[in-house]
């Protein structure tokens, strides 16, 4: 279906013959959203209904949008952040699929980006799909006049979701959300062993860099920490872990690793990551304590994660794209700071994202919520709500099939004792 100029914005269509190879590649690991895209063929379950999404724009992406379509949804797509898009993939989601997609690798984060997600909001949208909270933000603020048709939203991110929890508890949500980002199919697996490895994949392809040996700073042990941890300490690195909820901090030093406040591991790191959601989890204090040539990066949604405007005043000097991806921020006496992707997320302004198996059950339990959020349109309360157990069941069991797994099923005797209290020891 070719769309008119204006119905997107992409970098370039000529890019489109590789997006769609990069796109029909990731679908070969994702055969449980390709069951849902072939339900939704059939069955158009999101007929009529008018659907904006704002998401890192990936080959992942892109199949599930293409589910989406297939259900009948009319679709607008924008990027959830400004270096995460792949231009080839956006290409092909207009030239090859007519989804009508704004998404610019590199895009201004204070003008582009925000014209992009204003597109988005202006399709008057009946349900969205965010990654951060960015849409639902708009759509409650300045572009509040497009959210009347609005039934509910799905946000997959655990900043999104604090955020989502916070004008809940406010009183100001203005429609249920569904925590995708809550799913057992979504964090124990993407956040965990997803972020894990992107991660270092990004930093690896930006820095060519050595793990083995070298002191990794982790802060924030939950399940994106605990994924990144595993895959450094596997790697050969010696990882600490900073953090502010003493559970987690013990359960990091039961887990073999180091625990320190960021103030004493500032001193010893080589490698610093940051995947806590929160804001200045690196300040100025701990650049200064840095030694030369220390590497930070984030892997949390949002870039606040580092103070870089606190870095950048301390800098005498700062060159950026010594490598790419790479910016050295030179501070007094010589000492140099290298800092990733801007300190956006590194995983996908460095590397290519998630692995497209992971994301195949992520973007499942996402195209069976929107179908949920549809079907009980007025029956939510605004508030967040978790991601109905019959959804989970169902991507999860898929997934174990796509893998040739069988589990075993309790017998009636079974079922029974777990669910009795007369039978005592």
């Amino acid at each position: 279906m070719a769309l008119k100029r204006g119905h997107y914005d992409v970098k370039n269509l000529r890019l489109a013959k590789e997006g769609k190879r990069r796109i029909l590649w990731a679908d070969h690991d994702m055969p449980v959203l390709a069951a849902v895209r072939e339900r939704f063929a059939k069955a158009k379950p999101l007929a009529g209904r008018r659907m904006s999404a704002c998401l890192h724009v990936t080959a992942e992406t892109a199949n599930l949008c293409r589910t989406l379509a297939a259900g009948g949804a009319d679709l607008v797509l924008c990027a959830s952040n400004p270096l995460s898009t792949q231009d080839d993939v956006a290409a092909s989601l207009v030239a090859d699929f007519g989804i009508r997609t704004y998404a610019i690798k590199g895009e201004d984060p204070r003008t582009t980006y925000y014209r992009h997600l204003e597109a988005a909001c202006r399709h008057r949208p009946s349900v969205t799909m965010d990654d951060g909270a960015d849409l639902v933000n708009a759509l409650h603020g300045k572009l509040a006049a497009f959210a009347g048709d609005l039934v509910g939203s799905m946000e997959e991110t655990t900043t999104g979701v604090i955020r989502l929890r916070a004008m809940a508890a406010a009183g100001v949500l203005k429609f249920p959300v569904i925590a995708v980002n809550d799913a057992a199919t979504k964090h124990l697996f993407d956040n965990r062993y997803g972020t894990g490895q992107s991660t270092i994949d990004g930093i690896i392809r930006a820095t060519d860099l050595l793990l083995a040996g070298k002191t990794v700073v982790v802060a924030g042990y939950g399940d994106c920490g605990r994924g990144v941890s595993g895959r450094a300490h596997g790697a050969g690195a010696n990882v600490v872990i900073t953090e502010v909820d003493p559970i987690r901090a013990l359960e990091a030093a039961m887990d073999g690793f180091r625990v320190m406040p960021m103030r004493q591991a500032a001193k010893i790191g080589d490698l610093f990551i940051t995947v806590t959601g929160d804001i200045h989890v690196i300040d100025d204090e701990h650049f200064v304590l840095m030694k030369d040539g220390a590497i930070v990066c984030n892997s949390g949604h949002f870039d606040c994660e580092l103070n870089l405007p606190a870095l950048a005043k301390r800098a005498r000097k700062v060159r950026c794209g010594v490598r790419g991806g790479v910016d050295e921020y030179v501070l007094a006496g010589g000492k140099r700071i290298f800092v990733l992707a801007q300190g956006r997320l590194v995983n996908l302004a460095c590397a290519e994202g998630h692995p497209a198996s992971v994301m195949d059950m992520s973007f499942a339990t996402q195209a069976l919520t929107t179908e949920y959020v549809l079907g009980n349109a007025g029956k939510l309360s605004n508030t967040v709500h978790a991601v109905p157990a019959e959804v989970e069941d169902w991507v999860a069991t898929r997934k174990l099939a796509s893998m040739g797994m069988r589990i075993d099923a309790l017998t009636a005797e079974q079922s029974k004792y777990l669910h009795s209290f007369e039978m005592g020891t």
